[in-house]
C-alpha cells in the first residue's frame, strides 16, 4: 500500500516562516518532526528555553560516556565492550595495541570501523589497506581480516547487525557533493600483501550471533593473488568530507549523512564556518528527535553546542528526550564567539530503542541531565 504524510503547510501565531532563522524576538526554537529529520517538521517557538527542567527522573534520561575510561587493550575486536545496542545496531569501543595474531569474520552484518587514534594496516581477503585516525573503514559481512597497528590504536566498531552499509542517497546536489566517490579507497594487492602470506598456522575467528567460532589453517588464509568485482572494503576519511553548508540556514545533521543502513544512519560533523546571515541560528535548534534514538561521539576539536566535552567522549540521547544547546551555547546562538567550529564528530540514529550496557564504574557520567538545568 502506497503512504503519504498528512501535510499542511501552515503558520500559526507570533512565529517565524523561515525554520530555524529570524525567530520572534525572545523565543526558543523547538522543532517536532518525523523519521529523524528526513520527514514532515514543525517549528514551535517558546517563552522559555525548552530544557528549562529544574528537575528530570526516569529512564528518559540522557547519558554521556568517557570511552577513554575503557582501558582494557583486547586483541580482537570480537572482545570489545558493547556500549550501546539494539536488534539493529551494536556500537562497540575497542582499544588494542601492535598486531593480530588471528583473523576475524563476521557473519552478522557489516562492519564499520571509525580510527578514533592509531594508525596501521588492515590486511584482509582483498588485499591490503592503509590507516590513520579519523578514517572509516567499512568492511563487509564475511569479510576475513586483521589489523597490524603502529603502536596503540584505538577504534569506535559499529555493526549493521543482518544488514549493509550503504551511501546516502544525494538528490539535487548529485553524487560528488559531500565526498566524491572516487576519495574511497580499496585494498591492494602489492607486495607487503604478499609478503605476509605464509604456510604458518593460522586461526579465524568468525562471529554469528555473538558466539564465537574458530577455524584453524595449515596456512594463511589471506592468500589471494588477485581479485575483481565490485564488492570490497572501502575506507574514507573525515578530512575527505565537504560539509553541505548554507550561510543563512542551519542545516539539520541529514545533511551530513555519511554511511546509512535500513534502521539508521551514520553522520559526520567536520569543522565548518559559521553561518553568516545575521538572522541565520548558528547552533543546533532544540529538538525531541522524535522517531530516533540519538548518539554522537567526540572524536577531535570543541564541540560547540556541550560543555565539558574531550574527544572520546559519547552522548545518548533516546527518542523523546528534548535537547539542544547548553546553556553557554545557546549564549552565541546568533552573534557566535569564532568564525567556524572545529569539531569533528560520528553520529548514529537509530531507528529502534537502543540499550545501554553495563560499563564500568566511572565510564558514565550520571549527572549528564543536570547540564541543561535552569535553560539560559
Amino acid at each position: 500500500m502506497s503512504k503519504k504524510w498528512i501535510s499542511f503547510p501552515k503558520v500559526e501565531g507570533t512565529a517565524s516562516r523561515q525554520a530555524h532563522a529570524a525567530l520572534p524576538e525572545g523565543t526558543y526554537e523547538r522543532e517536532m518532526g518525523r523519521e529523524g529529520f528526513f520527514g514532515p517538521a514543525t517549528q514551535m517557538h517558546h517563552k522559555h528555553p525548552p530544557t528549562g527542567w529544574t528537575d528530570f527522573e526516569g529512564p528518559l534520561r540522557p547519558r554521556m560516556y568517557d570511552l577513554t575510561r575503557l582501558n582494557a587493550v583486547q586483541e580482537s575486536p570480537w572482545d570489545a565492550p558493547v556500549v550501546l545496542s539494539n536488534a539493529h545496531t551494536k556500537i562497540f569501543y575497542w582499544r588494542t595495541a601492535g598486531a593480530m595474531d588471528h583473523l576475524v569474520r563476521s557473519a552478522d552484518g557489516d562492519e564499520l570501523l571509525f580510527v578514533h587514534a592509531g594508525s596501521g594496516e588492515l590486511f584482509c581477503d582483498y588485499g591490503r589497506l592503509t590507516f590513520r585516525d579519523g578514517d572509516y573503514i567499512v568492511l563487509p559481512r564475511g569479510t576475513m581480516w586483521r589489523v597490524a597497528c603502529d603502536g596503540d590504536a584505538e577504534f569506535l566498531m559499529i555493526e549493521a547487525v543482518n544488514d549493509a552499509f550503504q551511501l546516502p542517497e544525494k538528490g539535487l546536489v548529485g553524487p560528488h557533493a559531500i565526498f566524491d566517490p572516487a576519495m574511497l579507497r580499496t585494498p591492494e594487492i602489492d607486495d607487503a600483501f604478499l609478503a605476509q602470506q605464509d604456510e604458518s598456522e593460522w586461526q579465524v575467528k568468525i562471529k554469528r550471533q555473538d558466539s564465537v567460532s574458530t577455524a584453524t589453517y595449515p596456512y594463511n588464509p589471506l592468500d589471494a593473488v588477485g581479485w575483481h568485482g565490485d564488492l570490497a572494503p572501502v575506507s574514507v576519511n573525515w578530512r575527505d568530507i565537504r560539509p553541505l553548508m548554507s550561510h543563512r540556514y542551519h542545516v539539520p545533521p541529514s545533511a551530513h549523512s555519511t554511511f546509512v543502513a535500513k534502521r539508521f544512519v551514520v553522520c559526520t560533523f567536520v569543522p565548518r564556518p559559521f553561518e553568516s546571515d545575521p538572522d541565520a541560528l548558528k547552533v543546533p535548534f532544540f529538538h525531541n528527535n522524535d522517531d530516533y534514538d540519538e548518539v554522537i561521539f567526540f572524536h577531535k576539536g570543541k564541540f560547540f553546542s556541550r560543555d565539558n566535552t574531550h574527544p572520546g567522549m559519547m552522548s545518548f540521547h533516546p527518542c523523546g528526550f528534548t535537547h539542544g544547546p547548553h546553556p553557554k551555547a545557546l549564549q552565541g546562538a546568533f552573534k557566535p564567539k569564532v568564525e567556524a567550529t572545529d569539531e569533528v564528530a560520528v553520529m548514529l540514529d537509530a531507528r529502534d530503542p537502543l540499550t545501554p550496557a553495563d560499563l564500568p564504574d566511572g565510564v558514565e557520567f550520571t549527572a549528564y541531565v543536570e547540564s541543561w538545568k535552569g535553560g539560559a
